[in-house]
């Protein structure tokens, strides 16, 4: 990859409207933090498409907006082989999502898949669990660990590709 080329990370859960847009809109702010917008690229998918269109639900808008993150502008959409092409990173929140994204992962594709906690080692979860069927808790345990796993990710890409 030339330095001149962004890095593309699209972040997957089910829907699209709990989980990986609240880890895009956590991630995509720790990149402009960092000064690397012109470097990175955030997005999310869901491996179902329950919720095309829709924008994130209105509890995890809110323990987003809670913690300085708008997840406003974001629509659902759904994961296809094509992401597996032009995205660097798919980052899942779960095994049954990371079991939906392999079957899907194409041959030719250049994406590395990941379960998105691998980058928070001193998590003790595998998992980020699904919030949508909880109270607002669950909701905000969701944003400790997609925090976690989003500054472990950005160390990751400044380590690899020398940001």
């Amino acid at each position: 990859m030339s330095s001149s080329e962004k890095i593309s990370v699209l972040m997957v859960c089910m829907g699209n409207i709990c989980r990986s847009p609240m880890a895009h809109g956590v991630l995509a702010a720790r990149v402009r933090d960092a000064g690397l917008e012109d470097r990175v690229e955030v997005d999310s998918a869901g491996t179902h498409g329950y919720h095309v269109g829709e924008p994130p639900d209105r509890r995890a808008q809110a323990a987003a907006s809670a913690r300085g993150y708008d997840l406003g502008d974001l629509r659902a959409r759904r994961l296809i082989q094509e992401d597996f092409r032009t995205f660097d990173y798919i980052l899942v929140m779960d095994d049954e999502n990371l079991q939906n994204a392999r079957a899907l992962q194409t041959r030719d594709g250049k994406a590395r898949l990941h379960r998105f906690l691998e980058f928070a080692p001193q998590r003790r979860e595998r998992e980020v669990p699904d919030p949508y069927y909880g109270g607002t808790q669950g909701f905000a345990e969701v944003m400790d660990m997609v925090e976690a796993a989003a500054q472990g990710f950005l160390a990751h890409l400044q380590e690899r590709h020398a940001l």
